[in-house]
């Protein structure tokens, strides 16, 4: 029901193509710079510990993946995976420019069959990015397999507002005004600022994608709405 139908896969990857190198500005200009502090709660409840090693998994541009590489330290070591390469080079370019590039290894792939090894890693993040994938509790599996015994999965993705009222403005927000700004942002004719309040109106709320992360083999599986369900940060252990 919520899956993204496969013929679609490559229709939205070239969307996505087309906005990388202006889809950090409008994340910020879209999210008034909110997005910052979500990613950073994330980082959090990820815990990854000094000197080990994350998985970064539709990494995008790779903001979560330097954050995971500073909390990581010298020692430590980052994965970071995505399916579309025009986003990765500008976060290629990034992790260059903030001097990262020994400590964050970037790799054109599919969530859905992971090209890492079994139990190699402490944490493993997936932000905003869950939405576009295809099969999604095959996904989730997969972030199951490559971490360690104890290790933590976090999922940061746009959810719903949990107040009726606040739901409303929300959702007026994200079909009236940001498909607006985002393509002028953009300078887009592709429709991806449509298509993005659309997959966030079809996703799961978060009890139902709590479920899929137990359903695949996640223990203490719990969630936390940020900014009143408007984001909500799922977490995991093997």
């Amino acid at each position: 029901m919520y899956a993204i139908p496969a013929d679609r896969q490559e229709p939205v990857q070239e969307m996505f193509s087309a906005i990388a190198r202006r889809y950090d500005l409008n994340n910020t200009l879209l999210s008034f710079g909110m997005h910052h502090l979500w990613k950073e709660h994330a980082i959090r409840e990820a815990k990854p510990p000094f000197g080990g090693r994350a998985a970064d998994l539709c990494a995008g541009t790779c903001d979560i993946a330097s954050l995971l590489a500073h909390r990581l330290g010298v020692d430590g070591h980052v994965d970071a995976l995505d399916l579309n390469q025009e986003m990765l080079d500008v976060g290629a370019e990034k992790i260059r420019r903030i001097g990262l590039a020994d400590r964050v290894t970037i790799t054109r792939g599919n969530m859905e069959a992971l090209p890492f090894e079994s139990d190699a890693y402490d944490c493993a993040t997936v932000g905003f990015g869950v939405r576009n994938v295809v099969a999604r509790e095959k996904a989730f599996g997969e972030m199951l397999r490559i971490l360690k015994p104890g290790g933590r999965a976090v999922c940061l993705e746009f959810s719903r507002p949990v107040n009726p009222a606040w739901r409303a403005m929300y959702e007026l927000y994200n079909f009236r005004i940001l498909p607006k700004v985002g393509t002028i942002v953009a300078s887009d004719s592709t429709q991806v600022y449509e298509y993005l309040p659309a997959s966030i109106a079809n996703f799961p709320p978060q009890e139902e994608l709590a479920g899929m992360m137990r359903d695949v083999g996640f223990s203490k599986v719990h969630y936390v709405n940020l900014c009143g369900g408007i984001v909500a940060l799922h977490v995991g252990v093997k």
